[in-house]
């Protein structure tokens, strides 16, 4: 019986289109998160609240249409608390942009 080991060698070019291949997917996620940030957060928010929201509710006994309901009202809700956070983030862009403007250069 003999042994073949030859599966067990890498080819450096497969290797290299897979790790383009990722490296482009990877750069267009990151594409993606910086320029919809609050999209983003709203996804991540709702999918964990939904995960906690069903882990939660194993037990109650709901109907299926209560707890689509639910769902629904949280993923509305991991919307609303990302809207609100943001708030803040444009009253900072605000007073920066203010205090930019206000100040002269120095001549």
């Amino acid at each position: 019986m003999i042994l073949d080991f030859r599966f067990l060698i890498c080819k450096p070019r497969q290797a290299k289109i897979k790790n383009r291949k990722s490296r482009n997917e990877m750069n267009a996620l990151k594409s993606f998160v910086s320029k919809h940030p609050r999209l983003t957060a709203w996804l991540v928010l709702a999918i964990g609240m939904v995960l906690i929201l069903l882990w939660a509710s194993k037990d109650v006994g709901l109907l299926p249409t209560q707890l689509g309901a639910l769902v629904v009202a949280t993923i509305v809700l991991a919307g609303l608390c990302v809207w609100i956070i943001g708030w803040e983030d444009d009253d900072d862009d605000d007073e920066s942009a203010s205090a930019i403007s206000t100040t002269k250069p120095a001549k």
